[in-house]
């Protein structure tokens, strides 16, 4: 996972502190080794040294076997010479040949100055803490007295040395890798792997003692057990690697997201800062598999990996879960910024991906959980995005953020579905009533229901908040009769009253599975002693484009019967001009969507135009919704409108402020609608 600016060396936190102390120690070591084997004879130490020294050199340019974990967290496998030669002839040809080599490695790669000064200082303090073993053992060497010969009992204080060289090479590493994460976290990172690699090299120290006292000329030969402990470390970091990653894009899988996901969260909970789970799945990918193959399904995964790459930040964590399923952990990072990041992945896709002379045109949708706002586990955010990634793609936004109130599974969600139960059975659920007046002379053409839940503890309820949660947790039907009976009883009331008012009412896709709802309607009707007429149900034109023999037979059985059907929230579905050709509407009514950018733009007027030409070639009345201000009155006017409601022309009222509203437009237009909306 990618880590961000490394913080300053100026400035006083744990980064900057092992920084400067192994700088200023391990370089001040260097000078010293500088001027103490400059003035030292190295005739003792003759070719052995030389030969040590060369391959010190050879075998630190080699890669380093990396953990898991951080750079430069790893074994270089020039660590066994070192130590011969901390062994052989004392602390300061070691520092000297450690410092040259490891700069020059350094240099090899092009790291950045500061990673070098660190290196070489770590390096020199990590020798200087294993000399301070020997000298503790009493078993000190140097240029001119060096290490006579190896026993068996040697390796007791060899040992001791491997251990503070390894301990403080460790704890230099961490403290300056902390700024990344906690210092035990990257102590602890990776340790077991880290500590047989290096000890598994160190082991080969004694074995250059012994050859450097006897047989130097054959010391290459140890090159060879070096490699193979190289080769064997990275075949293993190598499946490692594919476990963790995907095969098809390379990136990182899903188990590596979850580590990712709880190094993410230990970061944040110690340095108190948010961050965000995208999770995006690609639209209708399923079709261009079963169209075209797996093969091009590939490659437009391959395409969408690299754009998804080059969409975030370096410091993001980006992975497949599989299938046409991404995510990215997105660090440090308020909602807003989330969000934009999010928007720019869709943003990329706009340009269709091309493959083999063909375009694909690919759409996603993305879900976003937030911490520590929603979800504070690993698999609390996987699952809180997910849901919100569903209610993207069922809601076409493309993007959502998790609300707890679209997720059916969660706690506040499942209390308030039994409380909209209880409200049922209770009769708290009533209806407010909006006006629909025709635009010609403002005389009364109906009253569209409007459901309302007023919480004795939570307060209002939107319909936008419990109608979703009826819809998916199979109550709908309950709700709609409910609606259905309170609209006809007020219906029954106004009749009475003298007041023949139409009312519409909105019925969902639920509602029109099966012949219920016509059985609801005609059982209504009969008893409360009302003409079909006189009530309107409204469907969305998104209901409407499911071409379903079933939903065909509701609709027809429910225009047989004399019930006037409206098509709402018409241009925001897919239904195509034959299908709305079939449909025994009576009504269409134009989307709010379209009425707010009359004022703004001549497109907004064109559409508008455009819909009411349509309704009049089917010899439909054409209806805007949401009218809110004089000026979207006059322009739809201007267009040829047949009728408006919207808070322009009245507010939803309960059913007593509805009724006195009617009779002050009866008294005003002197016109009494007596029949539904045959208009």
């Amino acid at each position: 996972m990618s880590v961000p600016e490394r913080p300053s060396l100026l400035s006083l936190s744990m980064f900057s502190a092992f920084w400067w102390l192994s700088v200023l120690g391990g370089w001040a070591l260097l000078a010293t080794a500088v001027a103490k084997v400059a003035t030292s004879s190295l005739t003792i130490a003759g070719w052995p040294l030389a030969m040590t020294a060369v391959l010190l050199v050879v075998l630190e340019l080699l890669p380093l076997v990396e953990g898991r974990g951080h750079d430069p967290q790893g074994v270089v496998m020039s660590t066994a010479f070192v130590c011969g030669m901390l062994f052989l002839w004392g602390l300061w040809p070691a520092v000297l040949v450690v410092s040259v080599a490891a700069f020059a490695s350094d240099l090899n790669v092009k790291k950045s100055a500061w990673k070098l000064l660190f290196n070489v200082g770590q390096y020199n303090l990590s020798v200087a803490a294993g000399w301070l073993v020997m000298l503790a053992t009493n078993h000190t060497s140097s240029l001119q007295h060096p290490l006579a010969h190896f026993a068996g009992r040697d390796l007791l204080w060899m040992v001791g040395v491997w251990i503070a060289y390894f301990v403080t090479n460790d704890v230099l590493v961490s403290g300056v890798l902390a700024w990344t994460d906690s210092f035990l976290a990257v102590v602890l990172d990776d340790l077991l792997h880290y500590t047989m690699m290096t000890f598994a090299v160190l082991a080969l120290s004694p074995l250059i003692v012994v050859l450097a006292q006897t047989a130097w000329v054959v010391m290459p030969l140890l090159l060879i057990p070096l490699v193979l402990v190289y080769k064997t470390a990275q075949m293993s970091l190598d499946k490692e690697h594919q476990a963790g990653h995907d095969s098809l894009t390379g990136l990182p899988n899903r188990k590596s997201l979850r580590n990712a996901l709880e190094e993410s969260l230990s970061r944040a909970r110690r340095d108190q800062q948010p961050f965000g789970l995208l999770l995006i799945d690609l639209d209708h990918f399923k079709e261009v598999n079963d169209t075209l193959g797996h093969h091009v399904g590939d490659q437009i995964l391959i395409h969408f990996a690299d754009r998804l790459r080059a969409s975030v930040r370096d410091a993001d964590h980006v992975a497949r879960l599989g299938g046409d399923e991404f995510a990215v952990i997105v660090s440090d990072a308020e909602e807003s910024e989330v969000r934009t990041l999010a928007e720019r992945i869709r943003t990329s896709l706009v340009d269709p991906i091309a493959h083999d002379g063909m375009l694909f045109d690919i759409e996603a949708s993305i879900g976003i959980a937030m911490h520590p706002e929603q979800g504070h586990e690993p698999d609390d955010l996987m699952r809180l995005a997910d849901v919100a990634m569903y209610d993207a793609k069922e809601t076409r936004t493309g993007i959502a953020t998790y609300a707890a109130a679209r997720d059916r599974h969660s706690a506040d969600r499942l209390g308030l579905l039994g409380e909209l139960r209880q409200a049922l059975d209770d009769g708290d659920i009533e209806l407010h009533y909006q006006p629909k007046v025709a635009m010609r002379d403002s005389s009364l053409m109906g009253m569209e229901a409007l459901i309302r839940w007023e919480h004795p503890q939570r307060g209002y309820i939107s319909p936008d908040e419990f109608i979703p949660l009826a819809e998916r947790s199979g109550i709908m039907p309950l709700l709609t009769e409910r609606v259905i009976e309170l609209a006809l009883g007020q219906l029954s009331d106004w009749r009475c009253d003298g007041l023949p008012v139409p009312v519409a009412v909105n019925v969902s896709v639920s509602d029109l599975a099966g012949p219920r709802l016509v059985e609801l309607v005609s059982a209504g009707l009969r008893e409360n002693h009302l003409m079909p007429g006189m009530l309107q149900l409204e469907i969305t034109e998104r209901v409407v484009a499911e071409d379903s023999l079933n939903l065909d037979s509701v609709f027809r059985a429910l225009a047989k019967m004399g019930v006037s059907l409206s098509l709402d929230d018409f241009g925001t579905g897919y239904s195509s001009l034959l299908r709305l050709q079939s449909l025994p509407v009576d009504e269409i009514k134009i989307d709010r969507a379209f009425v707010s950018r009359l004022a703004d733009t001549s497109d907004g007027s064109g559409i508008v135009q455009a819909v009411i030409d349509l309704a009049h070639a089917r010899g439909l009345p054409a209806i805007a919704e949401g009218v809110e201000t004089a000026q979207e009155w006059d322009v739809l006017q201007s267009l040829g409108c047949d009728g408006a409601q919207g808070w322009h022309i009245a507010a939803p009222m309960p059913a007593r402020a509805a009724t006195e509203w009617i009779r002050e437009r009866i008294a005003l237009t002197g016109t009494v609608i007596a029949s539904a909306a045959k208009f």
